[in-house]
């Protein structure tokens, strides 16, 4: 199995230092990228539009955050979807309970799942069988 490219859009570095520490753990990513806000994940996805290697094949996703939110970010690639030439799969890691932003999350048919942090190494690994 080819290893996959995953990109993480998260403020909180607590949860990012632990969530690249599951990843290396699961052995299923060859690369992955760590992003503070959408804004600097939208920026990072239009410089590599052209270059089809270098584009995540998974991205896990928190909503709220400052600049620019997860719902915001699904705005934003929207907008630019037609210009990315692979398909990327989104999945919506929260500590939100709140069951707006799981009915929310299913109005986007980009976004596979809906996760509630902490995540695991077997979710991580099960997101790949399911890609």
């Amino acid at each position: 199995m080819k290893k996959k490219i995953i990109w993480i859009i998260d403020d909180d570095r607590i949860y990012q230092t632990i969530i690249d520490k599951l990843i290396l753990k699961s052995g299923v990513f060859s690369a992955h990228s760590s992003f503070l806000n959408g804004k600097e994940a939208i920026n990072a996805l239009n410089n590599i539009l052209e270059d089809i290697e270098s584009l995540p094949d998974i991205i896990l996703l928190d909503i709220n955050m400052p600049v620019m939110d997860g719902w915001e970010f699904m705005e934003e690639i929207k907008m630019i979807k037609s210009k990315i030439s692979k398909k990327i799969i989104i999945y919506i890691v929260s500590s939100s309970i709140a069951v707006e932003d799981k009915n929310k999350s299913k109005t986007y048919k980009d976004i596979f799942g809906y996760i509630a942090k902490p995540i695991s190494v077997k979710e991580l690994i099960t997101m790949i069988s399911h890609e």
